[in-house]
């Protein structure tokens, strides 16, 4: 069943049942304190589990020769009745060791017992009995649909308690206690529901009746009581009641109901006469007395408030969550015909549409036509220009509710005109899956034959607004629309917080041609090879966003110089000792791998540059492997002296150049191809593949990947992109 049917189901039950379930709780909470007040009464004796009823019976006898009946009830209070030696009627608790009278029962409180006539029927009879029997089902359906969420959304059952990532208060909280109290609830909903069954008759309750053959029954040899095997054996606490004979006639024996069976005795010999195991019915019955009502045991009674408590949170946290979620969803302008912009957020609980909702508000402020939609609504989108997919994981790496069926669709309806599109993946480092469906979503429009990637897919991790507002920027730039990216969810990142000083510079003789550039922090700045600096080359909103190589304590760029490039001819017209002011971003998703065996570093053109800087600086233990890509043997020149010093210095373990101009005219996926061995070792043994460089290489060489590991490990790529073994970082 997928988890929108659990969920909505989930909701539904909720819905239909939650003014009886808060009428319940809050009955069941004040009930709970019955059996604590009860057992704070001192007529419990210290030595009721030692006692046997060959100590206490004769006891009771020689000093009530009026007693008839002998009972314990659920606090284990004994209480006797029967006649005085006055012949007074006599009812009391009493020590069953001395027979000393503790106390006198009293009347039962008015107002439990109002309470409790309000929790089993509602004041209407069978016709309310029947209501709360019907709410305590439905409670036990929640709880099993609320328990299959909660495994969805912990991927499995063995992560069942691990850490909850927190979205707000509500939904944390509600998974949180939904966990501690799962048990409790379960059983409050079971127990309710056996005993309206019990109630009703659907489930056999009858107790046989004692059936004694009076011919053989034998009045000698005479016994004392305190003789007899049967009463040396049993303990008090295994009793509930003991009916005493009523004269010394053979005939008439004791009758004692224990909590399984129910035997009689001659009171004469002490020999069994008869002996009736009650059914199976009749002790889950009494089972769930004590589960339901908490009258066994004090702490249980704590409990069973403590859940009741929950209920009422849970019913609080639910629609809180669920009016959230549609507190998100947004009004459309424009219908989805007549859209030249299309946003489709598949989200579980709704955040995520408030990421796209500030996209949206601003292309509709632009003059744009816009429209957001759910991924299962997916279709055909006649004016399309720009597809941005907002796509969150739920569970074990699965898409959200409202996204099911778009990977089906997506295949299945194929655009008219050509289509930009790019993908933003919503998750949490602290699941394994990180982003996972994200990624399959960007692999499957990858290979479209209308779609046309803007971005490579962008992650944000824990909804940050910064990692948010690094793809709303590079995504403005590189679609040329303005956005004013600076909203309640995420601030533009116009502030340039480092200066950095020109150390060096190659040069280059034509447009077309790529050149490197050295620059220093001014001041101490934390930064590694695959972070960005972002520069504003016009002064303006336009940002320009570069790759990091760290060279020792140094910034490099590889920068391909483009006629009319606003970023690239800012950066080349730049001298030794001249200073510019821009921002380092950590980019943390694209570093390189502290703990790895090995790691496959794969780049076209330019997208070697923080690759440069990961072989300068290699992690101790980890075999790096480049694979490169280069028009031909003139555009390797400008890497090839640092490149082949890391080889001699053992920094890089193998070196793989592929150009697509002259020789063997090979591009960078053909080299991979050869070594697929290879790279499925790498990713079996927890190795890491990079990509950096050009879209077009990176769909090339994901479909390479997405073979290699479906033949190999029968998994798509996506799942080791998702697991940080495949890393991204084209443009």
């Amino acid at each position: 069943m997928t988890i929108s049917i659990w969920r909505y189901s989930h909701l539904a039950l909720a819905v239909s049942s939650f003014l009886l379930l808060i009428l319940a709780s809050v009955t069941g909470i004040i009930l709970s304190f019955q059996p604590l007040a009860e057992k704070a009464q001192p007529y419990r004796s210290d030595s009721f589990d030692e006692l046997t009823l060959s100590e206490t019976l004769p006891v009771l006898r020689k000093k009530y020769p009026g007693i008839s009946e002998l009972s314990i009830d659920a606090n284990e209070f004994v209480q006797i009745q029967g006649s005085d030696d006055k012949g007074e009627n006599l009812l009391a608790y009493i020590d069953p060791k001395t027979g000393t009278i503790l106390g006198i029962p009293g009347k039962k409180s008015e107002f439990f017992e109002w309470v409790t006539a309000l929790h089993r029927s509602l004041f209407i009879h069978e016709l309310g009995r029947l209501f709360i029997g019907i709410t305590a089902f439905l409670l036990l359906l929640i709880t099993v649909s609320g328990t299959i969420l909660i495994i969805q959304r912990q991927r499995g059952l063995k992560r069942f308690f691990t850490k909850i990532v927190r979205d707000n208060f509500a939904q944390y909280y509600h998974v949180v206690l939904g966990r501690l109290s799962l048990i409790p609830i379960f059983i409050i909903a079971l127990s309710g529901t056996y005993l309206s069954l019990a109630r009703f008759g659907f489930v056999e309750t009858v107790i046989p009746s004692a059936k004694i053959d009076f011919d053989p029954i034998r009045s000698e040899p005479v016994k004392e009581a305190a003789d007899f095997e049967t009463f040396r054996k049993l303990y008090l606490n295994e009793v509930r009641s003991i009916e005493f004979p009523f004269s010394e006639d053979v005939e008439d024996y004791y009758t004692l109901k224990l909590k399984d069976r129910e035997i009689t005795v001659n009171q004469i010999t002490g020999d069994v006469l008869s002996e009736n195991k009650y059914p199976v019915a009749e002790l889950l019955t009494n089972l769930s007395l004590d589960l339901h009502t908490g009258r066994a045991s004090g702490i249980w009674a704590v409990v069973l408030a403590l859940a009741s408590g929950n209920i009422l949170f849970f019913i609080y946290s639910g629609f809180a969550i669920t009016l959230k979620r549609r507190a998100n969803r947004v009004k459309n302008k424009f219908t989805a015909a007549d859209s030249e912009f299309i946003i489709l957020v598949g989200s579980e609980n709704g955040s995520t549409f408030r990421f796209a909702g500030a996209i949206h508000q601003q292309l509709i402020a632009a003059g744009k036509s816009a429209h957001i939609a759910e991924p299962n609504d997916y279709e055909i989108f006649p004016k399309a220009k720009h597809i941005i997919v907002m796509a969150a994981t739920y569970g074990l790496g699965n898409p959200p509710a409202n996204s099911t069926r778009f990977l089906t669709i997506l295949a299945k309806h194929k655009q008219p005109n050509p289509v930009h599109f790019s993908v933003v993946g919503f998750g949490s480092h602290a699941y394994p899956d990180f982003c996972k469906f994200a990624f399959e979503v960007d692999n499957l429009l990858s290979k479209q034959s209308w779609a046309i990637p803007t971005l490579e897919i962008h992650t944000v991790n824990d909804r940050s607004p910064d990692e948010f507002s690094q793809w709303a920027t590079s995504w403005s730039q590189h679609a040329d629309i303005p956005l004013a990216v600076s909203t309640e969810l995420f601030t533009a990142k116009q502030e340039r917080p480092h200066a950095l000083t020109v150390i060096e510079k190659t040069a280059v003789s034509a447009a077309g041609e790529s050149f490197l550039i050295r620059l220093r922090a001014e001041s101490e700045t934390d930064f590694t090879s695959g972070d960005l600096l972002a520069i504003y080359p016009a002064d303006d909103h336009r940002e320009r966003q570069y790759s990091i190589g760290k060279i020792g304590n140094d910034v490099q760029l590889s920068v391909k110089l483009h006629a009319n490039g606003l970023g690239s001819e800012y950066i080349y017209r730049l001298q030794p000792g001249e200073t510019i002011h821009g921002r380092i971003d950590s980019n943390a998703h694209f570093h390189l791998p502290q703990v790895a065996t090995s790691v496959i570093m794969i780049s076209n053109g330019t997208g070697i540059a923080p690759f440069l800087g990961m072989i300068d600086q290699p992690t101790p233990g980890t075999n790096c492997h480049l694979y490169c890509g280069f028009r031909d043997e003139a555009s390797f020149g400008l890497y090839k002296t640092a490149i082949h010093q890391n080889l001699e210095a053992g920094k890089l373990s193998s070196l793989h150049i592929a150009y697509s101009r002259e020789g063997k005219k090979q591009y960078v996926k053909d080299l991979l191809e050869k070594d697929a061995v290879l790279i499925a070792d790498v990713l079996s043994t927890g190795g890491v593949i990079m990509l950096c460089g050009s879209l077009s290489m990176q769909n090339n060489v994901v479909e390479l990947l997405e073979n290699i590991c479906q033949t190999n490990f029968g998994k798509s790529v996506s799942y080791y992109q998702s697991h940080s073994q495949v890393l991204m970082d084209c443009y």
